[in-house]
């Protein structure tokens, strides 16, 4: 008797070979595999304390500070983060043309780490930093030195992360961390991230509604679909009456439109039933 594992596998199996363009979207499960956590529990809920939100980090010097700070010592973990097995079938699926999009929630740049292309990332780039005045764009890693250059003493680096390069540092005092300004015009810096609360730039939508319109089904891998920049694309296939699988531990938003739901290791399935490629 095949167990659930090899059953869920075969039912992957089955469903990519029925359909040949795949509209793809990935969430924060797919990462944990790399070592990257996930934020929600199985019943959708909040793992520790929410994440920051956009409207406090543009308003709030202090909230600056406090995500800076954390920030320097949770992003290292995330630089060094290498894609899985799961990135790579994906990865794969792509070089033998059967997606008409990978969309991913994600910001770790792992999709295209492990050859994706054409990857559309919908809540931006945890590696990439802009000035909100003037646009400028820096690498985290120059935003990195200069951290550590101005906040001498302060933790660096670190193991436990949040998916976002965050992480919970204790009773510590912002008040004394310095943030580092634009170097072109003195503006705020930001990752270059969707925060929550903010709105995904209209171009990346648009791509992705694009993609949906050329897929004949679609892939949910690792996301429960609570953020709605996400949860309306398969919404909108549900509309449209495409199949919908997704491959996830536990409850997802879309549970009444899904046709086909896995609820196990997304990364373990993947491998397991479409490989490399």
């Amino acid at each position: 008797m095949a167990t659930d594992r090899e059953a869920n596998v075969a039912l992957l199996r089955d469903y990519i070979d029925a359909h040949r363009r795949l509209f793809v979207l990935s969430g924060a499960g797919l990462s944990v595999g790399s070592g990257i956590p996930d934020y929600r529990d199985r019943e959708g809920g909040w793992k520790g304390a929410s994440p920051i939100q956009h409207q406090a980090f543009i308003s709030q010097h202090a909230k600056r500070q406090r995500y800076w700070a954390r920030s320097m010592a949770g992003w290292p973990p995330v630089a060094r983060a290498r894609p899985n097995a799961g990135h790579e079938a994906l990865a794969g699926l792509g070089r033998r043309d059967q997606l008409s999009l990978l969309v991913t929630q994600n910001v770790d740049g792992l999709h295209q780490a492990a050859g994706s292309r054409g990857v559309v990332d919908l809540h931006g780039r945890l590696d990439r930093v802009i000035c909100l005045s003037c646009g400028h764009r820096s690498h985290r890693n120059d935003v990195q030195t200069r951290l550590i250059e101005g906040n001498a003493g302060w933790l660096t680096d670190a193991d436990a992360i949040r998916p976002d390069g965050d992480i919970e540092l204790g009773d510590v005092d912002y008040a004394r961390f310095n943030v580092p300004d634009c170097p072109m015009c003195g503006g705020i810096l930001k990752p270059d991230v969707v925060f929550f609360g903010g709105s995904v730039p209209k171009a990346r939508v648009d791509r992705a509604w694009a993609g949906l319109r050329a897929a004949d089904a679609v892939l949910v891998a690792g996301s429960s679909l609570m953020v709605w920049s996400g949860f309306r694309f398969v919404r909108e296939a549900a509309r449209q009456g495409l199949p919908i699988m997704a491959i996830n531990y536990g409850k997802t938003r879309a549970d009444e439109l899904i046709t086909h739901k896995i609820d196990d290791d997304c990364v373990e399935v993947l491998s397991a039933g479409l490989g490399a490629g």
